[in-house]
């Protein structure tokens, strides 16, 4: 029996029962309730790099979107897995307010060793406009070389004010870095490295790199030291694990390991890694104490930025990058444009002392230009390699007069080749042989003396201390200029008797 066999039946056109219906009855007339929204997926994130290999537009918008948005969930999708060099170029593609969003938003996920790959300009506004707390703990977290690399170029009371919010364990080790010559070794190692007794046991040394957190990221040597903490040699991480445990640390020791001063130039540095082909370099001070490590990585972005330097030398714009502000690119080339336009107004007096010359033979105005560009190029080829050549010590004593013969003897056949195709060209043009003669012996005097500018200049220069690289050009290209168009001119009154 059921609860509606005992519920009394309703009169004769009474109206339906209103009783209501307990929750878990529904009527069959009334709709199916609506499932709930579907949460909507994020878009996938856009490709990073085109076909090309450069940094996508829609990708950079799609960061900036985030940006703009707060949207630090959809940020970490874009950019928390970036590699340092993606991440850093990313940066540079922002637009200066968003950068500083960038890194707040990201918070723990923001990798700091991408300011590393950062122009010098990026970093250091960049720098300025984090909290100091923020770049203290982004510090914190880099190798030793890395965060002096980040400090070295901030203003000192900058510099001071994230070093004192530093833990003393860690800012002495940064400070005695940062006291070292700006281009040395001591300002590019790192300062953590595994250092052992002597006395200890293969065994006892893996079992150490094991169970010990605090250790480098990356390793490739065991360094033994004596009790004073002086370098008694290096052992490979390949030896270690090849020998038996027992056996003592001290006894497959490399003690002829090459090593570096403090005090070093970096660019020596990186010759040694050169010439020995070497992974990591040991660094001693002064009483061979074992200060760091230097490792190829770091001696890589030495190559490319000292080379850097040089091409940008060469052309006279110093330490320019394409980040700076336009009143800074404007002072820094002024100053060599002004050299130029002193060079070039010795060159004008030049020609002024042969005005006579030039209303006779009207073609020596347009020809004598010819012979002084053509030295001004072949000394450019000269300079560029004798000033690599001594970058690089690849010139020395033992080379030194074979390397001035053979540019001697490379700028007369060249000089004799444009002389000739010169003098044909003239005398076709003008038909004139002997004016076709006298440009085609200025040409073989311009290009030997553009030769000797090209060699003898940057060594001078690197006899007295300068740096062939900055200052040679503007001499080179002096020399060239007077020479051709004195040649020219001169040759010219000679042989028509103009005098």
């Amino acid at each position: 029996m059921t609860d509606e066999d005992l519920s009394p039946a309703a009169p004769a056109g009474a109206p339906p029962s209103t009783r209501p219906s307990s929750p878990d009855e529904v009527s069959p007339r009334d709709p199916a309730p609506a499932p709930p929204p579907a949460a909507e997926e994020p878009p996938p994130p856009p490709e990073l790099r085109d076909e090309d290999g450069d940094l996508t537009r829609e990708f950079r918008e799609a960061v900036a979107d985030a940006i703009a948005a707060e949207d630090a969930g959809r940020l970490h999708d874009l950019a928390a897995d970036l590699h340092e060099s993606d991440l850093a170029e990313l940066i540079g593609a922002l637009d200066v307010g968003e950068r500083p969003e960038l890194v707040r938003l990201m918070g723990e996920d923001f990798d700091f060793s991408a300011l590393v790959e950062l122009d010098e300009t990026v970093r250091v506004q960049l720098i300025e406009d984090l909290p100091h707390e923020t770049v203290v703990e982004g510090v914190r977290d880099l190798d030793s070389d890395d965060a002096v690399y980040i400090l070295e170029d901030l203003d000192v009371d900058d510099r001071d004010a994230i070093l004192d919010k530093i833990p003393v364990a860690e800012r002495v080790g940064l400070v005695r870095s940062l006291d070292y010559p700006e281009e040395s070794a001591g300002r590019l190692m790192q300062t953590e490295f595994i250092a052992v007794p002597p006395t200890w046991t293969v065994g006892q040394v893996i079992d150490y790199c094991r169970e010990t957190e605090d250790l480098p990221d990356d390793f490739y040597e065991i360094h033994v030291v004596d009790p004073t903490f002086k370098l008694l040699g290096t052992v490979a991480l390949d030896k270690v694990l090849r020998t038996k445990r027992l056996t003592p640390i001290g006894d497959i020791v490399d003690q002829d390991r090459i090593t570096a001063r403090v005090d070093d130039d970096r660019e020596d540095v990186a010759r040694q890694f050169a010439r020995y082909n070497l992974i990591s370099l040991p660094i001693v001070d002064a009483a061979d104490r074992l200060a760091g490590v230097v490792t190829a990585d770091d001696v890589v972005d030495v190559v490319e930025e000292e080379a850097e330097e040089d091409m940008r030398a060469l052309a006279g714009v110093g330490d320019e990058e394409i980040s700076d502000t336009v009143w800074y690119t404007t002072r820094n080339r002024f100053l060599w444009l002004f050299v130029n336009l002193l060079t070039a107004f010795l060159a004008a007096s030049v020609i002024g002392l042969f005005e006579n010359t030039i209303a006779k033979i009207v073609a020596l105005a347009a020809l004598a230009p010819v012979v002084a560009g053509q030295g001004g190029v072949a000394a450019t080829q000269t300079m560029t390699v004798a000033v690599r050549a001594l970058a690089t010590r690849e010139v020395g004593s033992l080379n030194l007069s074979r390397f001035i013969n053979r540019e001697v003897m490379v700028a007369f056949l060249n000089g004799f080749a444009f002389a000739v195709i010169v003098g044909l060209s003239v005398w076709g043009w003008y038909r004139e042989w002997q004016l076709g003669l006298v440009v085609g012996g200025a040409m073989v005097a311009n290009l030997i003396a553009a030769g000797l500018a090209g060699v003898g200049i940057p060594l001078v220069i690197e006899k007295v201390g300068g740096d062939p690289a900055v200052i040679s050009g503007v001499f080179v290209t002096t020399v060239t200029d007077c020479v051709g168009f004195f040649a020219v001119l001169g040759f010219a009154t000679w042989w028509y008797g103009l005098a």
